[in-house]
C-alpha cells in the first residue's frame, strides 16, 4: 500500500497544483474563448492528466525515500546488510532486471516496498522490524515478490493507467462545472464567476479523483496475485506462503503489534468494511495464501 498511496498521493497533488496554476495563469479561459470544443478539452486534458502521472512517476523513488526515511546501503556495514544486498542481486538477476537500489527504513512494523519510473532504476525497501522478525526464507521471499513488482512493470503500468484516467477526472470536471455554470446562467443568473468556476473544478476533481483511485486500487489488487506468483517462481512456493503466514499471524497479534501493519502493503485484519475493501491496494492475506495453494496443487 505504501508505494501505491505515495504514488496516488502525489498524483492527486499534481493534478490540483496544475488545475490551479492553468486557471491562474488563464489559460483555460482563453481556450473556451477561442471556441475550445470536447475533442480540444480531451487533448487538453489528456495532455497534463498524463504529465501528472509521468511526474508521479519519475519522482517516485525520490518521494518514497524522503517520506519514509529509506537510507539506500551504499555499502555494507554489517552481515545483515551484506545479505540483503547479495539477495536482492541475486533475485533481480534471476528476475532478468538490473540490481535495485536497497534499503532500510526505521518502521517497527513488517512493512517492505518497491518503487521507480522503470525497471532497471528502481528501489527494494524493506522496515527494520521486517528483517528482526522474520526468517531469512521469509524475507528472501518477501524481497522475492517486490523484485516481482518490478519485473512485471507494475509502476510504469499503473502510471499508464493513472494518466489515463486522470484524463478523465480533470475532463469531467470541466464538463460538470461547464454544466453548472450553463444551468445559472440559464436561470438568469451571473454564472459561476471565476473563483466559481475554479472551485467547482477542483471539487469535482477531488471526487472523480477519488473513484479513479478505486479503480487503480482495483488494478493493485489484481497485480498483487502476479507479484505473489512470481516471488513463488524466485523465492519458493513454500518460502511464499510461509511469508505470507507469518505476517497473517502477526496482524492477528493485537496486543504486540498495531492497529495497521503493512507489509507489502498487507492490512491488518481479514474482514474489511466495504469500502475499506472498495479502495484496498491488496486482497486479503487468506485470498493470497489460497491462491498460491491452488497454483501449487495444480
Amino acid at each position: 500500500m505504501m508505494r501505491i498511496l505515495l504514488f496516488l498521493g502525489t498524483n492527486l497533488a499534481v493534478i490540483v497544483v496544475a488545475s490551479i496554476t492553468l486557471r491562474l495563469l488563464g489559460l483555460e479561459s482563453y481556450l473556451q474563448s477561442h471556441g475550445m470544443n470536447m475533442t480540444g478539452l480531451l487533448i487538453f486534458c489528456f495532455i497534463f492528466g498524463m504529465a501528472g502521472s509521468m511526474i508521479s512517476l519519475f519522482i517516485s523513488k525520490w518521494m518514497a525515500k524522503r517520506s519514509t526515511g529509506t537510507v539506500v546501503i551504499e555499502k555494507p556495514s554489517n552481515d545483515t546488510e551484506k545479505w540483503l544486498v547479495d539477495t536482492v542481486a541475486e533475485l533481480a538477476r534471476d528476475a532478468g532486471i538490473k540490481t535495485p537500489e536497497v534499503g532500510i527504513f526505521p518502521a517497527q512494523q513488517s512493512n517492505a516496498f518497491a518503487t521507480g519510473w522503470k525497471k532497471d532504476d528502481a528501489l527494494v525497501a524493506v522496515s527494520a522490524g521486517l528483517l528482526n522478525r522474520m526468517r531469512p526464507e521469509e524475507v528472501r521471499a518477501v524481497l522475492a515478490h517486490e523484485i516481482g513488482h518490478v519485473a512485471n512493470g507494475d509502476m510504469v503500468t499503473l502510471a499508464l493507467i493513472q494518466g489515463v484516467l486522470n484524463t478523465f477526472v480533470m475532463f469531467f470536471a470541466r464538463v460538470v462545472a461547464q454544466l453548472v455554470d450553463s444551468f445559472l446562467r440559464r436561470d438568469g443568473e451571473g454564472g459561476l464567476g471565476f473563483l466559481g468556476y475554479f472551485a467547482v473544478v477542483i471539487v469535482a476533481e477531488i471526487v472523480f479523483g477519488l473513484i479513479a483511485s478505486a479503480i487503480v486500487a482495483w488494478f493493485s489488487r489484481f497485480r498483487e496475485y502476479r507479484a505473489d506468483s512470481a516471488g513463488a517462481q524466485l523465492a519458493g512456493s513454500g518460502a511464499m506462503i510461509n511469508a505470507l503466514a507469518r505476517l497473517k499471524a502477526e496482524t492477528e497479534m493485537p496486543d504486540q503489534m498495531p492497529d495497521t501493519l503493512r507489509a507489502m502493503a498487507i492490512t491488518k485484519g481479514q474482514t474489511r468494511s466495504l469500502m475499506e475493501r472498495f479502495f484496498a491496494s491488496h486482497p486479503p492475506l487468506d485470498d493470497r495464501i489460497r491462491a498460491l495453494k491452488e497454483a501449487t496443487y495444480r
